[in-house]
This record gives structure tokens, sequence and C-alpha cells, in this order.
């Protein structure tokens, strides 16, 4: 085996760079993947452009990892050497914060940040904390489960944990990286499930992923069409304008909630009447800890569901990265390296 692997780290913000790094071994607790792919996320636009609090450059981002463990640390017993495991964002907690202390570890107040706090999967090699890993069903390719890791956690556990029953009405606002994925999710629960977009064009895909209305927002007021339905008991927020969410709270029924999952850069301004008048809330909701990454592969697995996705080399991050933040993947866009090549090629068809 080669003493070094290939990364793609940010050495200034703005700037991914493909390096050779020696290779290390896990430490006490900790695990040695070698990576087979690597999704693309909005939130590594934090790494890249170095804004993340307390970011330390270089650093490898990445955080929609699936791989094979090759090595094991002092303490590790649940894992063996050769099993396929994907970590998400949220790496590993504290445990004694206040958060973590009452079983909250998502919000823990010093957590390890993968792409963050501790390199990433834009890399060959990761090292990670055997806590945050989670089990791969072979059913999944690893560029299909890369993307599950966070943006289908976040869409699926937003979902599962609103307190929702079969047969109400969800809508799920944007068809992008996270929508749909939530169309998806939400109709597999039992919802009747609406999409809302920009653009009749998107109408004939929200419908195969599985809405049963889809509402164009360049011609029809959303908030107006779901009070028409009768007001909707959850909205799942997933495109990234916050001119456009807050405005959906008078689509909500009695009790409804505005669930954000997709963050904005700008603000979302919300009018109080709707929230006073009717009890209705909005919230937000962030991915899950790694036995809730299982439940949502395992789910995914059990309805069919896959996320959209486009696969280039790892060397090619900067382009794949850049294709993300410009809107123009569809809808997810992963890292595939060489061993994931190799692995998909003995895959039968």
């Amino acid at each position: 085996m080669k003493n070094t692997y290939k990364a793609v780290e940010v050495s200034a913000p703005g700037v991914l760079r493909v390096v050779e790094r020696q290779v290390s071994e896990p430490g006490a607790g900790q695990v040695r993947i070698r990576v087979e792919a690597c999704g693309t996320c909005h939130t590594d636009a934090a790494t890249v452009t170095g804004v993340y609090p307390g970011l330390t450059l270089p650093r490898v981002p990445g955080h929609e990892v699936v791989g094979r463990i090759e090595s094991l640390g002092n303490g590790v017993s649940k894992w063996k050497i050769g099993q396929r495991v994907g970590v998400g964002l949220v790496a590993g907690e504290d445990g004694v914060c206040e958060p973590c202390r009452r079983g909250d570890i998502v919000n823990c107040q010093n957590p390890v940040v993968l792409g963050v706090t501790a390199d990433g999967g834009y890399a060959e090699v990761m090292i990670v904390e055997a806590r945050a890993i989670a089990s791969v069903p072979d059913e999944l390719a690893s560029s299909e489960a890369a993307p599950l890791l966070c943006a289908g956690i976040t869409t699926y556990n937003a979902l599962r944990n609103a307190g929702l029953r079969g047969g109400d009405l969800v809508a799920v606002q944007g068809v992008g990286g996270l929508g749909h994925l939530g169309i998806q999710f939400a109709r597999h629960m039992g919802f009747c499930t609406v999409a809302i977009g920009r653009g009749r064009e998107k109408e004939k895909l929200a419908k195969d992923l599985g809405a049963h209305v889809y509402i164009d927002t360049a011609v029809e007021d959303a908030a107006a069409v779901l009070q028409r339905m009768g007001g909707a008991r959850a909205i799942l927020a997933t495109a990234t304008n916050g001119a456009a969410m807050g405005p959906l709270v008078s689509g909500l029924s009695a009790r409804g909630k505005l669930i954000v999952v997709g963050v904005p850069q700008d603000p979302i301004q919300l009018n109080a009447f709707p929230l006073v008048f009717g009890g209705r809330s909005i919230y937000g909701s962030l991915t899950g800890t790694p036995i809730d990454g299982e439940d949502t592969l395992a789910f995914s697995v059990l309805e069919n569901i896959r996320p959209m996705i486009e696969t280039v080399p790892l060397d090619q991050a900067a382009d794949a990265y850049g294709r993300m933040m410009q809107g123009k993947a569809r809808f997810r866009m992963v890292l595939v390296t060489k061993d994931g090549v190799a692995r998909s090629a003995k895959q039968p068809a």
C-alpha cells in the first residue's frame, strides 16, 4: 500500500488544490477510511471561502463520505476492516456540554465538524471518529449513499420528527439538491405531497419524484394555493431564498410548521399575524446522528429512494464545486476516487 494519498485541500480562501499527503494511523477510538465517494454540498462553501468560525487552513472539505475501513485505532470493537461505512457533517461530540448531557449530540457546542475542524472526504483517505460512522447497505452504490448522509438525512429527519401523520398535506419548497430528496421522502412517508418551484419546466420532474401537486410560483401565490387546499401541516423549506420562505407561513394550517433546512444568505422576513393567529411556527432542522444516517439509508433502500447525481473524478473537485455553487448541478455532485471507480466496476450490473 502506498504511504501517500491524494487529497484536495483549501490552501487559501477560494483556492482548492490537489496535494499528496502522508498516510497516518488512526488514534484511539478512530478509524481510517479508504474513500470511495464524497458528495459536494453548499455547506462546503464555508470551508472553501474560509468564513466558518474557527476554521484553520489548509483544510480538506467534504462531509458526505462513503468508503471502506482499512485501519482500526485502539479501542474500536464494533467495526471491521473492509466494512463499508459513511460519515456526515457532525462527526463527533464533546460529550460534556449541556446539549450532549441532555442527549442532543447534534447540537453539541464543541462538535467535530467534518471538513471544518477535521479533514473531510475530498480525499482518497480520511481518519474519522469511530462513533461518527454509519453502516452502508449493500443495495446502495457508494456514490448514491454519499449524498444521503447529508442532504438525505437532513430532509428525512426534518419530516419524520415533525409530528406528522399519514395523509397530512406537506409541501416542499424547492426542487433542487435538498428538495428532490424531500419530495421523495414526503411521498413515501404517506403525505399528500406538494412541490413548490419556479417555472413550469420543473413540474414533470416534481411529479416524477412523487409530488401529487406542483405549484409554479412564477404564476401562482403558493400560500394562497395551499390555503385553498386546506393549509399545509408542514412546509419543508429547502431552496436557499429567504425572501421566498417568509410568505409561506401564510400557507400553513393552524398549528402548521415551516421547517427550514436550506440556509439562505438573505434574511427571512415574517409577518407575525399568521404566527400568532393560528399558532403556526417556524424552526430549523440540522442533520442527525450516525444511527439517524443508518435509518435514512435503510428507508431509502426500502422505498427505492435515490439522489439524482453527477459523478466526477476526485482531482476535478474544483470544477464540481464550481458547478454546484453556480446552480448547474443536477442535483448532487459526487466526487469518486479511483477506489470507488474500481469497486463500481466489480459490482454486477
